[in-house]
């Protein structure tokens, strides 16, 4: 699979609209200030990528950042200037052809930004332990419709988790199934590529990122993928394709659902292209100064990694009010466009 994806990346696709899909790229639609930041990056660069929207949590002035299948560098130029030069940036990724077109830009971007703070290294994102890359060292894991590639994602995940700080975050978009997709399409090398036959079950993935020690996954977006593509949609029109974005904290012992000890935060307004309010997840939108009721989990997240200094925290765990009303398990994606999640309050 290794070599089909190789070959299907590097030799196959000369750009974006070589794509068959739409299963590949994530949504078009992008806050100012990163159009602003992809001007700076090269036009080879932004040629050899294959997507449209662009993998950016909030709040990462200073951070060391990890892209996993990094590409020809795209993400890793953009997010170079948010980290700013006390911050880094590495990609990894396994195609030679990307990652010529990304080292061969190296100096240029360094010159544009004032700094050079990006390195690619050329591997395997389920082989991680092979790249040398230090323990709890990382502040972000970011990845852009790349891990339904890999034909091993658990490892992905728990290298992951190996190689974040504690209070650390993997935010990563993605392609998910409403079902288990049958082997005879993950075999199909177009399906594959085109990120549909490799992509993960919804609830196989909640699974899995809960063993590996994301004990409490959030989706933050979603959206369903229309494959616009009759010969391909006869394959596979029985399933339901979503693309999605989702945030994983390294904090150890968070609870298996939500609960609820009366806590409560109110967003300071702080963070950088955030003033008015704070997407944690698609049911925590935190007003600006609006006192927000949140579970214990969500407390820690906030209280337990880089964005605590833009919170107030209220309340403790002297006392235990059962479970958030809405904590299922049926399916978390939107199948219309036109839904829009509840934001108002409460947990999930």
């Amino acid at each position: 699979m290794h070599e089909q994806v190789q070959e299907y990346y590097g030799k196959v696709l000369e750009g974006s609209d070589d794509l068959q899909t739409n299963a590949c790229c994530t949504d078009t639609q992008m806050p100012g200030y990163l159009k602003k930041a992809l001007i700076n990056v090269h036009d080879e660069v932004l040629a050899r990528y294959y997507g449209c929207g662009l993998v950016s949590p909030q709040e990462l002035k200073g951070c060391r950042i990890l892209d996993l299948g990094s590409g020809s560098g795209r993400d890793c130029y953009v997010l170079s200037q948010f980290v700013g030069p006390e911050g880094s940036v590495v990609g990894v990724d396994m195609t030679d052809e990307q990652l010529d077109v990304a080292n061969r830009h190296l100096d240029y971007h360094a010159e544009r930004f004032g700094y050079g703070n990006v390195e690619f290294r050329k591997g395997y994102i389920e082989k991680l332990d092979e790249l040398n890359l230090e323990e709890n060292s990382f502040d972000v894991i970011i990845s852009n419709c790349v891990i339904n590639l890999s034909p091993d994602k658990e490892a992905v995940l728990r290298e992951a988790y190996r190689l974040l700080k504690p209070g650390g975050e993997m935010y990563f978009s993605d392609v998910y199934s409403d079902r288990r997709i049958p082997q005879e399409l993950v075999d199909d090398p177009v399906l594959y590529g085109e990120c549909l036959s490799g992509a993960l079950y919804w609830n196989d993935f909640q699974n899995l990122a809960r063993k590996v020690g994301f004990s409490d996954p959030r989706l933050v977006e979603d959206r369903p993928i229309t494959i616009d593509n009759p010969c391909i949609e006869t394959k596979v029109g029985h399933i339901g394709f979503f693309s999605a974005t989702y945030r994983l904290f390294k904090i150890a012992d968070l609870e298996l659902f939500c609960e609820d000890y009366g806590q409560a935060v109110i967003y300071k307004g702080s963070v950088e292209h955030n003033p008015r309010d704070f997407l944690l997840d698609k049911h925590h939108q935190m007003p600006a100064g609006k006192v927000f009721p949140v579970c214990g989990n969500t407390y820690r997240m906030l209280n337990e990694s880089r964005f605590k200094p833009h919170f107030e925290f209220i309340g403790s765990w002297d006392q235990h009010y059962g479970i958030f009303d809405g904590c299922g398990t049926s399916l978390p994606f939107d199948r219309d466009t036109s839904e829009q999640a509840d934001s108002s309050g409460g947990c999930c």
